[in-house]
């Protein structure tokens, strides 16, 4: 059998996989529409039925979750700015997702979910939107959509382009289906040499394939950031050294009460704030502290943190950005198990000092730099995280000279490696010249 007809062959079962799976996937978004209802709603958007009031012929950026979204800000803002006839469509897939794209281009933009991966809703988003180009990022590689568009000859660009070891070897067991889909786009941006290298090997065609840098450098404090700070700084007593712990998953949160409650003991006028990732865990979030004893605050309950408030609960959307302003040091959780971090630079944009567990996986690069230029502590692989955790955060509030350093080198390595933004609006433009 040759390639080709192996290629066809892997992406038939593929479709045929995926299509009988659309019920179920359905029903898995009403499942986990108990914890948060918006799952639930607009699901015909999820079968390609998109509202008759989007323009055809936008480019098409699709932005899997709030991480994604806010990456491609600047991306965003540079083609809005530079290019202000081009009708624009940003997709996501998840409702905080959808959020944050409301909230940053509200008005600006045209808005949808990406449809599920079945030929039928794909074909039917694909004929309603007629888009000018697609936009992909990072891995996100959806293979009968992308089979489709370019059947259809339309522009398909991968920006911000990762291909981690791990992710390499798992592709690497599907390759079949995905090379071809590799190849179909006109160009992949990568973030680094390592990327790039490892997408080749998958199969993707070398001299449609460059290094552009990481987009998570490309942000900036804007006016509306600037605003919310000074929104949320007046909800604390100026007096308070703050802990602020950012984006924990399930097991996070015991660990950040866990080591505060060591912190306490030393450090007595310590502020905990806690921002979980994921709205539907906010309720679950609140209880733990409480059971802990802990004086609660909630940012829902819009009331002023008092000198006995010992945890303020970020239970709200769209607010993490500006909330590091308000700390003296930052933990960015999703790193003490297996989900591989999150992005550090956000912080790093008010030279903030930073503290990661282990597993970062997802920001290989990002950390590395921040490593080598002295801009952050990562913990150690090893079981007693609250001990490691705990000793960290003491070092660098009793050593003020030592964090505004780390907090400063940490501004300097995001500043060096901005620029890929530009890189992908002018890549984006040549395709559609």
């Amino acid at each position: 059998m040759t390639n080709s007809n192996k290629y066809n062959l892997a992406l038939l079962l593929y479709r045929l996989t995926f299509f009988f799976f659309t019920p179920i996937v359905l029903l898995l978004l009403v499942i986990r529409s108990k914890k948060n209802t918006a799952y639930r709603k607009r699901l015909l958007e999820r079968l390609g039925f998109t509202s008759a009031a989007l323009k055809k012929q936008s480019i098409v950026i699709h932005a899997a979750s709030v991480g994604e979204v806010i990456a491609i800000k600047s991306f965003v803002e540079q083609l809005l700015s530079q290019y202000p006839h081009k009708l624009i469509t940003i997709t996501t897939f998840t409702p905080t997702g959808s959020a944050q794209v409301k909230k940053l281009f509200a008005g600006r933009v045209q808005h949808c979910y990406l449809p599920l991966d079945n030929i039928v809703s794909t074909y039917l988003f694909l004929r309603r939107l007629k888009p000018q180009a697609l936009v992909f990022m990072e891995t996100e590689l959806w293979p009968n959509l992308l089979a489709q568009c370019s059947k259809q000859k339309l522009p398909l660009l991968l920006i911000n382009a990762r291909l981690s070891a791990k992710s390499y070897d798992n592709y690497k067991k599907i390759n079949w289906l995905i090379t071809p889909r590799l190849q179909s786009f006109d160009h992949i941006l990568c973030q680094s040499d390592e990327h790039q290298q490892n997408f080749i090997k998958l199969g993707a065609i070398a001299e449609n394939c460059t290094v552009s840098g990481n987009l998570k450098y490309d942000i900036s404090i804007t006016t509306t950031i600037e605003n919310k700070a000074k929104e949320l700084a007046n909800y604390l007593p100026t007096t308070r050294v703050v802990w602020l712990v950012a984006s924990t998953h399930l097991g996070d949160d015991e660990i950040a009460i866990n080591t505060f409650l060591q912190l306490k003991q030393q450090y007595p006028t310590l502020l905990l704030i806690l921002v979980p990732r994921h709205p539907e865990r906010f309720a679950q979030v609140a209880n733990l502290c409480r059971q802990n004893k802990l004086q609660l605050v909630c940012r829902s309950d819009d009331q002023i943190v008092e000198q006995a408030t010992e945890v303020w609960l970020l239970d709200s959307l769209g607010e993490l950005t500006a909330a590091y302003s308000l700390a003296s040091i930052v933990t960015v959780a999703g790193s003490f198990s297996t989900i591989g971090g999150h992005n550090p630079l956000e912080a790093a944009l008010y030279k903030k000092p930073i503290v990661v567990g282990a597993d970062m996986h997802n920001f290989t690069e990002v950390v590395t730099q921040l490593l080598n230029h002295n801009g952050i502590v990562q913990l150690s692989e090893n079981t007693n995280i609250e001990q490691q955790l705990s000793q960290a955060v003491s070092s660098l509030l009793a050593d003020n000279n030592y964090a505004k350093q780390l907090g400063e080198n940490a501004h300097q390595v995001m500043l060096r490696n901005q620029g890929a933004s530009l890189h992908s609006v002018e890549k984006l433009l040549s395709l559609l010249d």
